[in-house]
């Protein structure tokens, strides 16, 4: 289970150093091997392997022809690729995934329980700042025993 809020720095090859907290259990639970995509252009999302398959399997359950399918598959698959983490426990992020979602420099690194997701930590504040958690939120959280 991946948890937390990492702050990390892309190299200027487009390389993230994972967090030793997240490398960990990634080293302990998962190896090498990652899907890195995002559903929106905006953050990055790094899938073991692992737990990338299991998403996999449910997506397969869903009929070709659904629209809703055809249009999360077009954005996954544009931003997505498989990526193998270095010796150094380093990730390199697509290039065209590095460039929307303005991932350079200082970014934050989020455990986001079976994934991390990489964001442009001013960006991904304001966002925060602008999308507060409402009472209608936090009643729709309630009926699941949050």
């Amino acid at each position: 289970m991946f948890r937390g809020n990492h702050p990390a720095r892309m190299d200027e090859k487009g390389r993230l150093k994972l967090p030793a907290e997240f490398k960990r259990r990634i080293d302990e639970q998962y190896g090498a091997q990652f899907y890195i995509t995002s559903k929106d252009g905006k953050v990055a999302e790094i899938h073991p392997l692992q737990e990338w398959e299991k998403f996999e399997q449910k997506l397969a359950a869903i009929p070709n022809f659904n629209p809703a399918k055809k249009k999360l598959l077009d954005r996954l698959n544009y931003y997505g690729q498989m990526a193998e983490m270095d010796a150094q426990g380093r990730v390199l992020l697509p290039q065209i995934l590095r460039e929307s979602a303005k991932v350079t420099g200082d970014v934050v690194v989020f455990g986001m329980q079976t994934y991390l997701e990489v964001a442009n930590h001013e960006a991904f504040k304001k966002n925060m700042d602008e999308n507060p958690l409402t009472p209608e939120d936090e009643q729709a959280l309630a009926g699941f025993g949050l």
